[in-house]
């Protein structure tokens, strides 16, 4: 039965439904394949391996918590420039709106090479390297490539969301006696509250998986910089296929398992 239990009539909606639905059972049997394949190829003694490792426990709290710290950081900024973008036209909107997307279009590696140009060849780099702020090879590194690659997924969903609500209620909200930072505090944010969700599991699972970046900007060095995504290209680089391929699962499980969970927190209106 469709979304909405509209009722199905006819063979050939019956017919049309079949065929439409016939490309999800496509794809997803093609992802469980791929999954099924490395999980057959392991030996899981490798994985038990993996498991007991001191240092993939660490690239795992690193993945966490970095990429956690980016949600909130994106998020912060995702609202209130959502907002503006949706709401106001100024000089200089179109390439604000554009450049917001700039990231999304890119190659990461860009930005993991933009960053060290900016922080080892420039004045003002090189002074907030020196005042105490490193963020070359350093795990606050790791969580500024996170941001400058993901944030834009939050704050173009929050844009998107802030579009389609509707004005009038703001502009009942102000008749009312609401100040503009009311009118927004009770009803446009709490409205785009299922996007700005949306956006942040976009942003976390964009960064919780980045790598190309990471590797140019701050490395891998075990034990300070190395997160679950480039312990995988450390292994693989080395010869341990297995190994990779158990940190590989690994991250996949923790990403599906974070997915699922939020889905069901966020109810079935929170959708990406």
């Amino acid at each position: 039965m469709p979304v909405g239990d509209t009722p199905v009539r006819g063979w050939r909606s019956i017919l049309f439904i079949a065929f439409m639905s016939l490309f999800v059972v496509l794809f997803v049997t093609f992802a469980l394949l791929l999954i099924a394949a490395d999980a057959l190829y392991i030996d899981w003694a490798s994985v038990l391996k993996v498991m007991r490792s001191g240092y993939i426990g660490h690239a795992l709290w690193m993945s966490l918590w970095t990429s956690a710290t980016t949600v909130v950081l994106s998020v912060i900024f995702a609202i209130p420039m959502g907002y503006v973008l949706s709401r106001y036209r100024f000089p200089g909107h179109i390439i604000a709106d554009s450049i917001v997307d700039l990231p999304i279009v890119f190659p990461p590696l860009v930005v993991g090479l933009t960053l060290l140009v900016f922080f080892t060849q420039t004045p003002i780099g090189r002074w907030i390297e020196r005042s105490g702020i490193e963020f070359v090879f350093q795990p606050k590194g790791i969580v500024l490539c996170q941001f400058v690659v993901a944030a834009s997924f939050a704050i173009r969903a929050a844009k998107s969301t802030f579009d389609e609500v509707d004005r009038r209620l703001e502009n009942v909200a102000l008749t009312l006696g609401c100040t503009q930072w009311g009118s927004f505090r009770r009803v446009s944010l709490p409205l785009a509250r299922n996007g700005i969700i949306a956006g942040a599991i976009l942003t976390w699972a964009r960064a919780f998986g980045l790598f190309g970046p990471l590797m140019i900007f701050v490395g891998s060095f075990r034990g300070r910089t190395e997160v679950l995504s480039t312990t995988i290209y450390l292994e693989q680089s080395v010869g341990h296929i297995e190994e990779a391929l158990a940190v590989a699962l690994l991250l996949v499980a923790i990403a599906l398992f974070c997915l699922i969970t939020i889905r069901l927190v966020g109810g079935r209106s929170v959708r990406l």
